[in-house]
């Protein structure tokens, strides 16, 4: 990969008195104190991060963060989808209460996908809300779940029920983080990068393609999956509108997969490689996407690695009764987004769970 640029640039997220910048670039994370001091005046902050980010990462940022007169506290939690639980929810508002957090104290999320929900979550609801910045290290954190101001935790059986719309202060994505990553991790990421070129943005599966023969510019492909997420967001903060619904193309069935599967043996990008197989799919059996583009589709996920077909032992049974609790069903229907082309997404409503069970064929074959 030819040396990319090391100079930050920035993401603006448009949404009033809730806007904030998207900082990506590299060498950030020495940064991070003085990029939040211009934010939040807040001394006392947690650093919430995990028992794998943690050793290679905190040092860094609270050392930033004592040096532009912060007072922060580690609070570390085990790493994997498992932590995301209301149970690790109370650990990390415990500790925030024994290290003397006030509503004018922070959090910085520093870690993966878990860790900003759990973190961002934690966040909402201590002393009624205070602020926090993301500082995501995973592929799939940067370009998609740090943005946006989705938070929560998972319930046994359903993905991200329990949850608040709480927009960070700072998004800070240092693409350097990106090389301490296992390949199977930096793969899964990619799930939503083309996620996103699906909805919005055709020509970028040019640079995803040329990504995965080990070509191309991560910086720039990280701002541009930042720029279309928040483009999203903002003509549709809360999903009133219909408009950000189309962010969970492939997540209706894929969330099902990763519940069935049991929280972390599927990465979420694994699932959602699975549930994008299926979307892409029924969008061609009924909203008329071409066979041509479905199965360039196919082929940018499986040049990461990721899996096109369901795992051994899942029932239809199941995966349509974890399917029935997700927060898309409206009234007894699915909202499932489809593809009329590549670059161009809609909501239907006209997804069956017979379709849906023709789909889950389809992802046995």
């Amino acid at each position: 990969m030819p040396p990319p640029s090391t100079a930050a640039r920035s993401v603006f997220v448009n949404l009033g008195p809730r806007s904030y910048t998207v900082q990506v670039g590299r060498g950030l994370l020495a940064g991070t104190g003085a990029a939040v001091s211009h934010k939040l005046h807040g001394t006392r902050v947690a650093v919430v991060t995990n028992d794998t980010v943690g050793p290679l990462y905190a040092d860094t940022v609270l050392q930033s963060l004592r040096a532009a007169g912060k007072e922060p506290v580690l609070i570390s939690v085990a790493s994997g989808e498992a932590s995301k639980s209301l149970a690790c929810v109370e650990k990390v508002c415990d500790e925030m209460a024994r290290a003397g957090l006030d509503r004018k104290s922070f959090v910085v999320a520093l870690g993966g996908g878990v860790i900003g929900d759990l973190a961002g979550f934690a966040a909402s609801v201590y002393q009624r809300g205070i602020p926090y910045v993301q500082v995501p290290t995973t592929v799939l954190s940067q370009v998609d779940s740090s943005v946006g101001g989705k938070t929560g935790v998972n319930l046994a059986d359903a993905k991200n029920m329990v949850g608040a719309f709480h927009q960070p202060a700072l998004v800070i994505a240092d693409v350097d983080t990106l090389d301490s990553l296992p390949k199977r991790e930096w793969n899964s990421g990619f799930a939503e990068i083309i996620k996103h070129a699906a909805i919005r943005d055709a020509s970028m599966f040019d640079v995803i393609e040329a990504v995965a023969r080990g070509e191309g510019d991560m910086v720039e492909l990280i701002r541009r999956n930042v720029a279309i997420k928040a483009g999203v967001v903002e003509a549709d903060e809360f999903e009133e509108t219909g408009t950000r619904a189309i962010l969970n193309l492939g997540h209706t069935l894929g969330h099902a997969v990763e519940a069935a599967a049991g929280y972390g043996t599927l990465l979420h990008g694994e699932a959602i490689s699975i549930g994008l197989n299926a979307a892409a799919w029924l969008s061609k059996e009924i909203s008329h996407l071409s066979t041509p583009e479905l199965e360039r589709i196919r082929a940018a996920l499986a040049a990461f690695g990721l899996p096109l077909k369901l795992p051994a032992g899942m029932t239809d049974e199941d995966l349509l009764r974890r399917t029935r609790m997700d927060k898309k069903y409206d009234q007894g229907k699915v909202r499932f987004v489809l593809l009329k082309h590549l670059g161009e997404a809609c909501v239907s409503h006209e997804v069956t769970e017979n379709d849906l069970i023709q789909a889950l064929a389809e992802l046995r074959k």
